[in-house]
């Protein structure tokens, strides 16, 4: 699959799934415009495993697949219009009854557990490993619902920022110390404004 390289700078796949919509220098960028565009995402952002992806690709059809990037994309905005109701703020009980939706694709995950071969380096020669049921191509919904799940859970809304670029629409977890990051990114609008900024001092001492 070639696509365009996904952008990942929300520091939560959350995040990272908000901003698979992006205002780019090149305009507007759709990652999960169709079932293709889904698949490629969902491998950059290690979602799924490859051999999974290449499987359901191979026995999916390509309307069966666009249907299901179609669905990614209305959790998508019904996720960022959460996320913008809410930032800024710790959440609280009262708001999990706006997260129904969210909870009803979590009961269609279907997934076990498996004695597989341990991968750890501690000598055990088993593990206990989960592992998901892929049985349709809706399936591939889950682990982004899983992602969001776990980002509501263990993420204080209070540090999620939007970008301050004037035209991005990229959102992003501010991890830093100082809880003063600005940018999506040092390299895309931070440098940008930087170069602004320097314009601004050059003309002014004209």
């Amino acid at each position: 699959m070639q696509h365009l390289p996904a952008i990942f700078v929300g520091d939560a796949r959350a995040l990272d799934f908000l901003n698979t919509v992006a205002t780019t220098a090149d305009g507007r960028i759709d990652w999960l415009e169709d079932g293709e565009g889904l698949l490629s995402w969902l491998q950059q952002a290690q979602l799924v495993p490859n051999g999974v992806i290449e499987r359901i690709q191979r026995q999916s059809s390509r309307e069966e697949l666009d249907k299901v990037a179609e669905q990614a994309r209305s959790l998508r905005e019904w996720f960022r219009g959460f996320v913008q109701e809410q930032k800024g703020r710790p959440l609280q009980r009262k708001d999990l009854k706006k997260l129904e939706r969210l909870n009803r694709l979590l009961e269609r995950d279907a997934s076990f557990f498996q004695i597989a071969p341990a991968t750890d380096k501690d000598g055990n020669a088993l593990e206990l490993r989960s592992v998901r049921s892929w049985r349709s191509p809706e399936a591939l919904l889950l682990p982004i619902a899983d992602a969001l799940a776990r980002f509501l859970c263990s993420e204080d809304l209070t540090y999620v920022k939007a970008c301050e670029g004037p035209t991005c629409t990229l959102l992003f977890a501010d991890h830093t110390r100082s809880r003063a990051r600005r940018w999506c990114s040092m390299a895309l609008c931070g440098n940008r404004a930087k170069q602004a900024a320097h314009r601004r001092r050059r003309k002014a001492s004209r």
